[in-house]
């Protein structure tokens, strides 16, 4: 798809988050002479107050947002949008367009210089690094995607020799008919099972539809470009371990383990991040003492495994983005000393009988937040006699962190890696982040 083939169409807007405003935007920016309405549930959809300035954006606000999107020629459809919608599978029986932000990108941006980095975990950290060697290579370059930079808010600054590292999200590959000329997937486990965010419902039914979108990334590339995979998964990306669904790999296959570089980062999965970063730095042929530095000088993602304060010899971390059983165990294991633990919250329909069996033999003690998650993870350390008086649920950061500082002997671990979704008590996993940093800035 070009700008060109928008012209004198009736464009739908399905959900107006942080990439279809940029879209937005960037359209009118370039006075492409399209009819642009807004479809969103949320009367009061932020982007929207800026819009309302512009008389040629309609809005299909409230109850009727996802109705007769058969009136439309192409819709571009935000991320946290189900491509099951029933309005989405209406419009598509009448011949109506589905795209989305990032496929329009995918077509027309400017070089064909894209690193595309996925995986259940470990994207944003991957990505940023990336983004970072090639940065202190004095390469021009730009990092977007799932990572909260819309690419349409860059777009117009890309030049044809520029690199474009992009973050991609399940929900970004699910409908996408390209692939980056350098392609990652840093791992694969269970994710995005259920809904649990009310502002992006979009889940996977299965674990098979769930890698159907994953494997996207590279299912359109050709015999020139690249698939950068973890050992871990090099089997299911070739196919091998379902014979009925074998991956027509048609790109180059390197595959990568763990790194020994000197790096700040904590924990054996980010030495599995910084390989892959290595990998794509070699195809790009930069020299290995500048890598060596880049990763000496990266010191990671806000609410990732984040050392937010040392005090007394116990060491607070924020790791808020750990919302699955399987990134908190992740976490966990990153430490060997004693871990008083904050987790809990919204349930995603995640096992945590792992996560327990875990916490059982690493925490000294679990603060968990008021939730149905925090029910389950409550249920499953009774079922394993975890000591209920090393157990203890709160209502509020505040009331954790207080708790925490109570339980906390020099040498210890408070560690903030919640395994559930944030919401109930929480807006998102980015506030219950800050204020637990919050809590560790007041005295």
């Amino acid at each position: 798809m070009t700008l060109n083939d928008l012209n004198n169409r009736k464009i739908a807007i399905l959900g107006l988050g942080i990439e279809n405003d940029a879209l937005v935007s960037f359209l009118l920016k370039k006075k492409v002479k399209c009819d642009i309405t807004v479809c969103d549930k949320r009367l009061d959809a932020p982007a929207m107050q800026s819009l309302k300035k512009n008389k040629s954006i309609k809005g299909k606000l409230g109850e009727t947002y996802n109705q007769n999107l058969d009136q439309f020629d192409i819709l571009f459809r935000a991320p946290g949008w189900p491509m099951d919608c029933p309005g989405i599978q209406a419009a598509l029986k009448k011949k109506v367009i589905l795209s989305s932000p990032m496929k329009l990108f995918m077509d027309i941006c400017p070089t064909k210089n894209i690193i595309g980095v996925t995986g259940s975990k470990g994207k944003g950290t991957t990505s940023s690094l990336i983004y970072h060697i090639l940065k202190k290579a004095k390469k021009r370059a730009y990092l977007g995607g799932n990572i909260g930079v819309a690419p349409f808010a860059f777009i117009s600054k890309i030049k044809q020799t520029d690199w474009v590292v992009l973050e991609l999200s399940s929900f970004q590959l699910e409908d996408m008919d390209k692939s980056p000329y350098i392609s990652v997937i840093t791992n694969f486990t269970k994710e995005h099972l259920a809904p649990a965010d009310p502002n992006n419902p979009n889940y996977h039914k299965t674990m098979a539809s769930y890698w159907q979108a994953k494997a996207n990334i590279f299912k359109h590339q050709t015999n020139s470009d690249y698939i950068i995979v973890n050992q871990k998964i090099a089997n299911k990306v070739k196919g091998k371990d379902n014979e009925k669904n074998r991956s027509q790999i048609k790109s180059k296959l390197i595959i990568f383990t763990k790194s020994n570089l000197d790096t700040p980062l904590v924990g054996e999965h980010n030495k599995e991040n910084i390989a892959a970063a290595i990998e794509v730095a070699k195809i790009l042929k930069i020299k290995e003492d500048m890598v060596k530095k880049a990763v000496a000088s990266f010191k990671g993602l806000e609410h990732r495994i984040e050392l937010v304060k040392k005090e007394n010899n116990i060491s607070y971390y924020n790791d808020t983005f750990a919302t699955t059983p399987e990134s908190a165990i992740t976490a966990i294991n990153s430490f060997n000393s004693p871990i008083i633990l904050l987790a809990g919250g919204a349930d995603k329909g995640s096992d945590f009988k792992q996560l327990a069996k875990v916490i059982k033999q690493r925490v000294k003690y679990i603060i968990l937040f008021n939730g149905k998650g925090s029910d389950r993870i409550k249920k499953e350390l009774n079922n394993i006699k975890y000591q209920k008086s090393n157990m203890q649920t709160v209502d509020s950061m505040q009331e954790a962190v207080r708790i925490a500082k109570q339980q906390a002997q020099s040498g210890d671990i408070v560690l903030l890696s919640p395994a559930c979704a944030s919401f109930g008590i929480f807006q998102n996993y980015k506030e219950r982040g800050k204020l637990f940093k919050q809590e560790m800035k007041a005295k």
